[in-house]
């Protein structure tokens, strides 16, 4: 099957070493990496995705000192007595034929404690805390420690180090003008900003050899005011391919950037003109990054000479068999990164153990596993929405004979509507991958079935899994039976099309998709247009600017929009970490109107009658759409729970928060392993 996909499969010789293919699996945190007692479990994970046969991992990043925590406590290794931890993540690795290099990452001024150091003084501002600027003694010593980390690496049994260069962290704090300050000679011009990155790696080379792989991860776009430009980057590019690194991996964008480079809504290999651009400079092999999730995407670009690796984190949590699947010719069982930020990034940044949305199992491989069944049973499972899908392939694959009841015509559930959102067509995925799934776990799926109590109870199931979601809340004021008044399940799934001048009442997770929905028309979203996202967000694919950031030129919107909710507090204070802040910036750039505190006095032909402390307004809409929530549905529960049979409820009809398919999947899996 090599024959589909023959760039993506080829291996790729370094002279010292050959990889198997031309996937590398990029460098993600995950919190495993932060404890002693956690490295059993780190390994196993790694392991599953070698046995998948990646060609090169990347471990999280590892700090080469306590000033180079990102946390307080968080990983490093500084001595020989940390060597025999990470020597099983290598042995875990290589037993399963693949590579693996160590990741050196020294927050800077990105480090979340007191005793941080940077080029200057100069604060995140998405930190509260003020780094320290390193003496001329203290730039060296920083060095030393990256040369003690690596060669602690080679000890290992690592295959090489990958050196953290880009995202905003210490190196690309010396290298960029927006926060190297200094006049000495580790400052001021390219020459001296990017001496600190040479030397580093030119002493790491003397110390490990000419047999181990350096990875430098170059910013080659910061994306921040004051960045580099892009003669600076490359000539930043040809000083590390003299200094001795073996491969160039792409960074993009600084922490801090206000301008979104993984998420969802970013298209499908938005930033590999820029590896491919660099391409043209150096001869060092160069690796691409940033939005490619499918085999299709990753082998156009090695095809047409963008890069000569893809590198791909998120992709191998939500799959760790991507590149077996690939091999085999399987890319339709791939479950696809959807680029959601919720189990991954997310969790990382509130301190918890990185884990995936579609996949459950990834970083939880030592607990959740799916068991051959010792007593198969015949298990019906009601609504195929994310919880019911995941219950029911998991229970079928154990040995279980499940019967999957949907009274649409479609599986999916709230996925159907999520994907018809502007950004969030990936979400169709997941929905191709779970349709893969029915068919090879062999679940008997029965759509456009309402399935009565009645029917269930006639049938001799042996238990009953009801994951049946939710129905929309309606509030309660005058004029809910208005024309104008519309719930988000008409607009999107309905067909019903809200004029020029849209209410949308609730401004959680469901009332921010709406607004997206609305304020992009029906036409196709820029996430599937990358000309028409690099003007919506400011990025300049010309590169006359610093850091490649140009004025953003954002459509008009086709409909004025109002977000409106109850609640005194920030709109969208639920959404998620990571994206939460691209929602609320596309709502503002898009010119739609914020409103909190509203008391909704009713609906007429006039508009939306709403009260703000003490004044009245009269909003003159064409429609309302309501997004206040929903309700648990739970009409089976009862007359099922009368029977001897266990009844257990799953997903949105056990809890009706928002529409949460993160913790719908989870509970739907975590069942299923049990059962």
């Amino acid at each position: 099957m090599t024959d589909h996909f023959p760039h993506l499969l080829e291996p790729l010789d370094l002279g010292f070493l050959r990889l198997r293919n031309r996937v590398l699996m990029g460098s993600m945190h995950t919190g495993l990496e932060d404890r002693r007692r956690d490295f059993e479990k780190l390994a196993v994970y790694l392991a599953e995705r070698a046995r998948g046969e990646v060609g090169l991992i990347v471990t999280g990043g590892i700090a080469p000192n306590r000033s180079g925590w990102l946390a307080p406590f968080s990983s490093k290794l500084t001595g020989s007595g940390e060597v025999p931890r990470h020597r099983l993540l290598t042995s875990a690795v290589h037993d399963e034929g693949s590579r693996i290099c160590m990741q050196i990452l020294h927050a800077g001024r990105y480090a979340y404690h007191p005793f941080g150091v940077a080029p200057s003084a100069v604060k995140a501002p998405i930190n509260p805390f003020r780094p320290r600027k390193l003496s001329r003694r203290g730039v060296e010593r920083q060095i030393q420690a990256f040369v003690r980390c690596a060669g602690l690496a080679r000890e290992a049994g690592y295959d090489g180090v990958e050196i953290m260069g880009s995202e905003g962290y210490l190196i690309n704090q010396f290298l960029a003008p927006r926060t190297n300050l200094r006049l000495d000679e580790w400052g001021g011009d390219i020459q001296g900003r990017m001496r600190f990155a040479v030397e580093i790696v030119r002493r790491v080379r003397e110390a490990v050899g000419h047999d181990f792989i350096i990875i430098f991860r170059l910013s080659m776009l910061d994306l921040v005011e004051d960045g580099n430009t892009w003669p600076e980057v490359v000539a930043l590019g040809r000083a590390l391919e003299a200094a001795g690194v073996t491969m160039i991996n792409t960074g993009i964008g600084w922490h801090e950037a206000r301008i979104p480079t993984i998420q969802t809504s970013v298209p499908r290999a938005a930033f590999t003109w820029v590896t491919a651009r660099m391409k043209r400079e150096l001869r060092v092999p160069l690796v691409a990054t940033n939005r490619i999730n499918m085999p299709d995407v990753a082998e156009r670009i090695l095809a047409e000479g963008q890069a000569d690796m893809v590198s791909m984190a998120r992709p191998l949590l939500a799959d760790p068999d991507w590149v077996r699947k690939t091999r085999e010719g399987r890319w339709k069982d791939i479950n696809t990164c959807i680029a959601c930020n919720q189990a991954c990034l997310d969790h990382v940044f509130q301190r918890r153990r990185a884990t995936c949305l579609v996949n459950p199992r990834a970083c939880h491989e030592t607990e959740l596993n799916y068991l051959p069944a010792r007593d198969p049973k015949r298990i019906a499972v009601v609504g195929a929405g994310p919880a019911g899908l995941a219950c029911a392939t998991v229970l079928a694959e154990r040995g279980h004979e499940v019967s999957l009841f949907e009274a649409s015509n479609e599986i999916g559930g709230q996925f159907n509507m999520a994907k018809r959102i502007p950004g969030k067509e990936e979400f169709a995925e997941t929905l191709r991958y779970y349709e893969q799934r029915l068919r090879n776990t062999g679940v008997d799926v029965q759509l456009s079935q309402r399935v009565t109590a009645d029917r269930l109870l006639r049938e001799d199931f042996d238990a009953f899994v009801l994951a049946t979601g939710v129905v929309p809340r309606r509030p309660d004021f005058p004029g809910l039976l208005h024309p104008k008044v519309l719930s988000y399940v008409d607009v999107l799934y309905g067909g019903m099309r809200p004029g020029a001048r849209v209410a949308v009442i609730g401004a959680g997770g469901i009332g921010f998709d709406m607004c997206e929905y609305l304020i992009h028309g029906e036409g196709e979203s820029p996430s599937r247009d990358l000309r028409r996202w690099q003007q919506e967000w400011g990025v300049d694919p010309a590169y006359d600017h610093r850091g490649a950031l140009a004025p953003a030129r954002p459509e008009p919107s086709p409909r004025k929009v109002y977000l409106l909710q109850r609640s005194t507090g920030k709109p969208g204070a639920g959404l998620g970490k990571t994206t939460g802040w691209i929602h609320r910036a596309t709502l503002r750039n898009k010119g739609v109107e914020t409103i909190s505190g509203v008391a909704y006095d009713g609906v007429d032909d006039a508009g939306l009658h709403i009260r703000v402390g003490d004044e009245r307004r009269l909003l003159e809409v064409d429609h309302v759409v309501i997004c206040a929530g929903q309700e648990p549905l739970r009409e089976l529960m009862e007359p099922l729970q009368n029977d001897a049979r266990p009844v257990y409820v799953i997903g949105g009809a056990d809890r009706a928060v928002e529409l949460d398919a993160k913790r719908a999947i989870d509970q739907g899996t975590r069942l299923a392993a049990r059962l």
